[in-house]
């Protein structure tokens, strides 16, 4: 059934996300600081047996010069220079398999897939550790270091996304002026972290996003993984003001209003756990060029193929 407002209020919604005042100075300080630290990007060829597609196996120095691992998938002998598409995963899936995901580099794209740190055992297998410790938290991500934004978890992963967009726009078979960044539930909401912190990026393709709108999404639906705010505030009672205020920060809504690239959404009216009001929130506030698909019908997994589809028709056009 739908879980939200009709499809012609949600397109007037509008967020009560507040836009921090020092959110631009706490990011720019957050890269400054990441940036001090040599990019290291490290390839080494995949044997995996495929025909038409190359695989690498990629590291690189992702927050405060952290290790983070990726894989590179692009079409067999490919020299470029190639348009490349940055990926970012789900809630608890990491980079998963070298021969997972041909999708994109079968199409002729250099594909760069960031594992994101801490996660891949829920599904997909990971690879990379996250080394920063943080306070009590509730099961799950949502929590961990939320005692302040300086330790937030996602302050981490959105600074591991942005050091892969420019480890991408490293790589000789790349294409530096021809990236874009595309995700879908958690890597939709990290796309528009992107999407909000890189300036020249080429397009944002947020599907079903994650991360976006906390005021509303956290009282709206009890599903994983918003409920675990949820779970913590019940426990942590004289914490709701400055939990809140920690996620302003890392909040879809806010990096919606600063970013320029071309976006498509997608959205799904049945979605319980990205609630599309949540998904209009960021969409709505969007300050560059943007569309968005509405599917009726559809839960969280949104238009899967059908998504695939749209993007492989749009990208001749965005890329060239």
């Amino acid at each position: 059934m739908f879980v939200d407002e009709p499809e012609a209020v949600l397109r007037q919604y509008q967020s009560s996300q507040q836009d921090p005042s020092d959110f631009d100075e706490f990011w720019a300080e957050t890269l400054r600081d990441t940036r001090q630290h040599d990019l290291d990007v490290r390839l080494s060829p995949v044997d995996t047996g495929l025909a038409t597609v190359d695989v690498y196996d990629v590291t690189f120095a992702g927050y405060r010069g952290q290790p983070v691992k990726a894989w590179l998938r692009v079409p067999r002998g490919a020299t470029g220079p190639l348009p490349a598409i940055v990926q970012f995963q789900g809630y608890g899936g990491g980079r998963a398999r070298a021969i997972d995901d041909l999708l994109w580099a079968s199409a002729g794209y250099a594909h760069l897939l960031m594992d994101t740190r801490g996660q891949g055992s829920a599904w997909g297998g990971g690879d990379t550790e996250d080394p920063s410790g943080s306070g009590p938290a509730a099961p799950g991500f949502m929590t961990r270091g939320i005692d302040s934004r300086e330790t937030y978890y996602y302050r981490r992963v959105y600074t591991d996304a942005v050091r892969a967009v420019e480890a991408a726009r490293s790589l000789d078979v790349v294409d530096a002026s021809r990236v874009v960044a595309l995700g879908g539930s958690q890597g939709g909401g990290i796309t528009l972290a992107v999407a909000g912190l890189v300036p020249d990026l080429r397009a944002a393709f947020p599907r079903v996003p994650f991360l976006c709108d906390f005021p509303r999404a956290t009282v709206i639906t009890d599903r994983d993984p918003y409920r675990e705010i949820g779970r913590y505030l019940a426990v942590h009672r004289d914490a709701t003001a400055r939990v809140h205020d920690v996620l302003a920060y890392f909040d879809g809504v806010n990096f919606a209003r600063r970013a320029a690239a071309p976006a498509w959404f997608t959205t799904a009216l049945m979605d319980g756990t990205c609630p599309p009001s949540t998904v209009f929130g960021a969409f709505n506030a969007y300050a560059g060029p943007k569309e968005i698909t509405v599917w009726p019908y559809n839960d969280h997994e949104g238009g899967q193929t059908y998504d695939d589809e749209a993007v492989l028709r749009l990208l001749p056009s965005v890329v060239g």
